[in-house]
């Protein structure tokens, strides 16, 4: 295990030396993405007197976890919570972050047939909501499957089934599952179930409204959590700051274009150019190389079988061809008026809207809009690159935004003083009926190069949450530096951290 020590001063790093007494490496050490996952492996390998060198493709730190600033408002790529059951995590955000974190009371709920649900599940609420009828015929539902289990859990709806009864399944999961992964929940394998939500029960969702919730409650059931005064963006461009005081280096807007390796397990170089010119024709400048000792990549797992040269075997680059991904956009209003609802977010899971989910970024944080009157609001959709909504003009974006916030009767006196669109490509790994197959035909094949290490969510293509990302960093660097054997992929394949579909 890795042990973060806190510096003396938010820019001195000379404790790392006295520590370890050791000279700081060139550049050797190359990271691949800025996200929770890079940031992180930078960061721990800082503490062990190493440089790394970091290759970004964005403007700013923090992958999916980054704030986008508008006219003094803060959005969120969707709304990252600060909850973790992992200690090492604890400890490095608050090194980071420190009295910049608050703590949130949690409110969410479910929009379905025109009516709010809390969310958690309370057993009153949801009785007033679906009336005495629906409610009992839910618990019937829910009786009958556990006396009488599907004997197969191969899938998504399979696996909710026998946990919940069809009822409730076809109730509160199915319309926005299908809204989230654009396909039927019978092709969505348990895997992503299992890793989501898989000690989250009726019966514990029943129990948790009634009795306290225990250290051991899932996470899906947690009540509070923290969160950075300026947003998730703010622990990172402060772990970015720390990284580069200590003698690391990160370039952005740069694609990777080639990963060589030697065909013998080392990966000996890294290709990369600006992102301004990597896709055109005209003007490219020489990629830059960078050499290897080790690589960490968090870039996304089809990607990175792509990119390398000499290329892998055909039978892996036909498995990186057939992941698949679900591509994200938010229509982010700039609004002016009354708070209108008291929720950080609201899962939508009626499908007469296309939203998928509603965050109210003023009750994440106050600092995250300019005037005690403002509100921003996010308006999120799950979409796939290419579709109609991923292509839909953004006046039009915005304008489909603020009328179906209106239809669900969530805008309450708010006037639009603005509103932008911003499209994220591969936020959601898909886990497809080929998906462990094509995973496991990757990993065989990675397993011979011994200098690269996977990471982050897309690094591993698993859904993982910004913690679990952070996690896969520390033990690969605690493979590299220690010689251990921890195996990243199994991260986040454990019963304890729990969450909402979708």
């Amino acid at each position: 295990m890795i042990s973060i020590a806190p510096p003396r001063s938010s820019k001195s790093w000379d404790w790392i030396h006295d520590k370890y007494r050791r000279p700081i490496h060139r550049f050797m050490n190359i990271i691949i993405g800025a996200g929770p996952a890079g940031l992180t492996a930078a960061y721990a390998l800082a503490t062990a007197g190493h440089r790394a060198r970091i290759i970004e493709r964005e403007t700013e730190p923090g992958g999916l976890a980054r704030t986008i600033w508008h006219n003094g408002y803060g959005f969120d790529i969707g709304g990252h919570r600060f909850y973790t059951k992992s200690p090492e995590i604890q400890t490095i955000w608050r090194e980071v972050l420190g009295a910049d974190f608050h703590s949130v009371q949690r409110l969410s709920r479910i929009y379905y047939d025109g009516k709010f649900f809390d969310y958690p599940l309370r057993p009153w609420n949801a009785l007033a909501g679906l009336g005495p009828a629906a409610s009992a015929a839910i618990v019937a539902s829910y009786i009958r499957r556990k006396l009488a289990p599907l004997p197969c859990e191969h899938n998504f709806e399979q696996f909710i089934t026998n946990r919940f009864g069809d009822r409730l399944y076809r109730t509160f999961f199915k319309t926005y599952t299908e809204k989230v992964w654009g396909m039927p929940c019978a092709e969505i394998q348990s895997d992503w179930a299992a890793q989501r939500i898989q000690d989250l029960s009726l019966a514990s969702a029943i129990g948790n409204a009634f009795f306290k919730r225990s250290a051991t409650s899932s996470r899906s059931l947690i009540d509070q959590f923290d969160y950075p005064r300026l947003g998730p963006g703010m622990l990172w461009q402060r772990m970015a700051d720390r990284i580069s005081d200590a003698g690391s280096r990160i370039d952005y807007q740069q694609q990777v274009t080639a990963i060589q390796h030697d065909g013998h397990g080392t990966v000996t170089r890294v290709l990369h150019q600006p992102l301004l010119f990597a896709n055109t024709c005209s003007a490219v400048p020489q990629p830059t190389e960078a050499p290897v000792h080790e690589l960490f990549s968090s870039m996304p797992l089809q990607a990175l079988i792509q990119a390398l040269q000499p290329h892998p075997p055909e039978s892996v680059l036909a498995a990186a061809r057939a992941l698949r991904y679900r591509d994200f956009l938010t229509v982010n209003l700039c609004m002016q008026g009354e708070n209108p609802f008291p929720d950080q977010w609201i899962y939508i899971h009626s499908p007469q809207v296309r939203v998928g989910r509603i965050q109210n970024f003023r009750n994440w944080s106050r600092d995250l809009v300019p005037t005690p009157n403002s509100i921003g609001i996010g308006m999120e959709y799950f979409c796939t690159a290419g579709d109609d909504l991923w292509t839909m003009p953004d006046d039009q974006l915005c304008g489909l935004a603020t009328d179906e916030l209106r239809r669900l009767g969530l805008s309450g006196n708010l006037q639009l003083a603005d509103a932008f669109v911003m499209r994220v490509k591969k936020a959601y790994p898909v886990y497809d009926a080929d998906f462990a197959s094509n995973i496991n035909t990757i990993k065989a094949w990675l397993t011979t190069v011994k200098n690269l290490h996977t990471i982050g969510r897309n690094g591993l293509h698993r859904y993982n949450n910004q913690d679990h990302s952070m996690l896969t960093a520390l033990r690969a660097v605690d493979n590299v530096l220690r010689g251990t054997n921890n195996d990243l992929w199994q991260i986040n394949a454990d019963t304890e951290y729990g969450e909402k579909p979708g």
